[in-house]
């Protein structure tokens, strides 16, 4: 399964050239937002993603970025040669969607909703504008596996194809749920931080790291089995469930262990041959020693190590198709755009943009609740192999 079209909404803008050129320049998205700190008269840091895109779409904010990913990762794929088959499915990552539009409803502006209004909250809704503006009549579905999901779609995918159920599948994340109170309340969980910038606050596999920076985005990716000009080949991967806590990370890691294991093996691949470790990432204390622990265990420290989160944020839901994304154009265009290290450091850490090479990528997403995934990604020129 290859990935040949991505597109991508964040909180460096809309467009994902846009994107790039964000996680390129070393700088967060993140920007210090009125209302946003751990008082509400403070603000604080977010990367939020800003007003846009197509208002014939209509819709809210959200809906608008759904349409907007999955557009830009149609018109990208037919431009490398995609001619979509028959049956093209979809599936849709989500964990909070579109909360502001939620608070609009509950609050003082919901006596004043049209009747239809409250469609506009349901997750099937921009998805059923897409496939009714694109003719996608395969199976469509939506995934929620906390911060996990993306790579759970991406696996979805893999089992409409291995099903026979589909020709191709269009794949979109999305999660544009920072309002005040949401940001706050992950603060008070000491889980995010506010109150500095995030390359100063987020610093995952360095020290001093205290957590990550609340992000949004959607982005979008055309899923084929017939591909001419892919990004990135996905290879295999494997999800699991801890069973342990709704927050806290099991702490003997092993079923992360496990997790990453059957991922290779569903890739035909042995630890050896993973060059590049796309981490989860987040800058939390648990985080870092369930990655730490990981890397040693099963890969004998041997991968070069990324994570996106200080430049994008934490995106929930999307965050791994954020990070999908760096690695799948990372490999066309021969750079990993990871960011740059502030301070004492794994050493396998990269510092800035770096030569990404023809490597394999191991990408590992942890959600709450327990939810371990991971996928495996190499060059596009696999998918032609």
């Amino acid at each position: 399964m290859s990935i040949t079209g991505i597109g991508a909404v964040t909180g460096y803008g809309w467009g994902r050239e846009t994107f790039w050129a964000g996680v390129l320049s070393g700088r967060s998205a993140a920007r210090f937002e009125p209302g946003y700190g751990l008082d509400p008269a403070t603000g604080g840091w977010a990367a939020l993603v800003p007003d846009g895109g197509d208002p014939e779409i209509g819709g809210t904010r959200y809906g608008r970025a759904v349409f907007a990913a999955v557009d830009e990762a149609v018109t990208d794929a037919r431009s490398r040669g995609w001619v979509p088959g028959r049956r093209v499915g979809l599936v849709h990552a989500a964990v909070l969607g579109d909360v502001r539009h939620w608070g609009d409803f509950a609050g003082p502006a919901g006596p004043g909703f049209r009747g239809r209004d409250f469609l506009r909250l349901l997750p099937s809704t921009p998805i059923s504008v897409v496939t009714q503006a694109f003719g996608f009549t395969g199976p469509v579905m939506g995934v929620s596996a906390a911060c996990s999901s993306s790579n759970v779609a991406m696996l979805q995918a893999r089992l409409w194809f291995a099903a026979g159920l589909v020709d191709d599948v269009v794949c979109i994340a999305s999660d544009l749920p920072a309002t005040p109170d949401l940001v706050r309340h992950f603060a008070k969980l000491g889980a995010a931080v506010v109150d500095v910038e995030s390359l100063q606050g987020c610093r995952p596999f360095q020290e001093g790291s205290r957590g990550f920076s609340v992000g949004e985005a959607a982005v979008g990716f055309v899923l084929t089995r017939r591909a001419d000009r892919a990004y990135a080949t996905v290879l295999g991967g494997a999800m699991n469930s801890e069973a342990h806590h709704v927050v806290s990370v099991e702490p003997s890691h092993d079923r992360i262990v496990d997790c990453a294991r059957m991922a290779l093996a569903d890739a035909g691949v042995g630890p050896g041959q993973i060059d590049f470790f796309n981490a989860h990432g987040t800058g939390t204390a648990q985080c870092d020693r369930a990655e730490r622990d990981l890397l040693t265990r099963v890969f004998a420290d041997r991968p070069a190590v990324y994570s996106m989160k200080p430049l994008v944020g934490h995106c929930q839901a999307a965050s791994g198709a954020v990070e999908i994304a760096a690695a799948a154009l990372g490999y066309e265009r021969g750079v990993i755009p990871a960011p740059p290290a502030v301070a004492p450091a794994h050493p396998r850490l990269l510092d800035g943009p770096s030569r990404a090479g023809s490597g394999l990528t191991a990408k590992l997403s942890l959600g709450m609740g327990g939810n371990n995934s991971m996928v495996v990604l190499g060059p596009g020129s696999l998918s032609r192999a």
